[in-house]
């Protein structure tokens, strides 16, 4: 039994939904056996799937086949995660920036700020 990888990523729960799956693959976002691949490509037992999350590459190995939809619960029967630790730092270091990049009010306004400002003059005078 095979399963192309669009079904596969979407039915482990790496993705949402199959069409979503198949976007990310078609981008370039999740790769098998580290080479770039396509919605139809067929997932064997052993392989290893990459999906890059901003700039993280995290892994995850085949253990098993299925072609339909599985419960959350049940995902760690069909494949492990292979990450990394550097990886999941990565994410972490990536997402504490982007989280601290700015606080609303603080900064240059944004264009919204701009013209409530520019309202406030207007009326003001």
């Amino acid at each position: 039994m095979a399963c192309r990888i669009d079904k596969y990523v979407w039915a482990v729960r790496l993705a949402k939904t199959r069409s979503q799956a198949t976007e990310v693959i078609n981008r370039g976002k999740i790769k098998l056996n580290h080479l770039n691949t396509k919605p139809a490509k067929e997932v064997k037992l052993g392989d290893e799937i990459q999906i890059i999350k901003h700039t993280a590459v995290f892994s995850y190995r085949v253990i098993q086949l299925l072609n339909k939809r599985i419960g959350a619960k049940l995902v760690d029967g069909f494949i492990i995660d292979v990450t990394p630790a550097e990886e999941i730092e990565k994410l972490k270091t990536y997402q504490a920036a982007q989280s601290n990049y700015r606080h609303n009010g603080t900064g240059k306004p944004t264009k919204k700020d701009r013209r409530d400002l520019d309202g406030f003059i207007d009326n003001w005078g």
